[in-house]
């Protein structure tokens, strides 16, 4: 049985940033996680949260929390993308922005949507990983090989009312978006020097492979970047072969 709440909150006077969380027995993480964005200094974000009919308190946490959450459904899901493509019915604001149940929203967050100007852009920046700052400026080779972290992106709505994540692929659709993304003339990308997020890499996308998406992955970079960004892509896999994540 389903569990969902509505909740009324201000109209703001400036761009309104859709932050969207999916979770699923996340109860260790969660609270933390909403208290970096109670702490945002930019007022106008609304918080979306789709869980996956956790079973180890998630939801009373969000009930706890329900008069700073716009909107939060628990129900059974068919993985992360679902609960993404659920979310992205429900958003209001201008700009949207995923963010793990486990990680941590960063003060910079704040000072980078104010500098959001572009509806045809996807802004992206910087997370947090693995002791160090990634990942940077990605020229179109980078964007082909290894594409932006999900947690340093945020979209245009313009985007999700033209996309929704491909669910048959259960870690990477974000990555097979971002590709997609690149050779779509309505949009482009900027790069902030900002560090918006704390990326817990140890989740599902940093633990797990998608097999499909490696499979389909050479195919999408030929497609969307053509023919001298795949040959590069394809002697840098030839070389790194025993790697299951090249």
């Amino acid at each position: 049985m389903s569990k969902e709440h509505i909740s009324t909150l201000p109209a703001y006077n400036t761009a309104v940033i859709s932050i969207i969380i999916v979770t699923y027995n996340a109860v260790e993480h969660l609270q933390n996680c909403l208290n970096s964005i109670y702490q945002q200094q930019y007022p106008a974000i609304e918080i979306i949260v789709i869980d996956g009919n956790s079973t180890d308190g998630t939801v009373n946490i969000l009930q706890e929390n329900t008069s700073q959450i716009k909107y939060w459904l628990s129900e059974p899901d068919n993985g992360v993308y679902d609960a993404m493509n659920k979310a992205i019915q429900h958003i209001t604001g201008e700009w949207v922005y995923f963010l793990g149940a486990d990680d941590e929203l960063l003060p910079e967050f704040s000072t980078m949507v104010t500098e959001l100007t572009d509806n045809t852009a996807i802004y992206y920046a910087n997370v947090f990983a693995e002791g160090r700052k990634r990942a940077g400026y990605l020229n179109e080779y980078r964007f082909a090989k290894f594409g932006a972290y999900h947690q340093a992106m945020i979209y245009p709505k313009a985007v999700f009312i033209k996309y929704k994540y491909d669910t048959q692929y259960r870690i990477s659709a974000d990555f097979a978006l971002t590709l997609k993304l690149y050779a779509d003339k309505d949009f482009h990308f900027i790069y902030k020097d900002y560090t918006l997020a704390n990326f817990n890499h140890t989740g599902i996308s940093g633990t797990q492979i998608d097999v499909p998406f490696q499979k389909a992955k050479g195919g999408m970079i030929f497609k969307y970047f053509g023919l001298t960004i795949w040959l590069r892509y394809k002697i840098y896999k030839f070389k790194h072969r025993d790697d299951p994540r090249a």
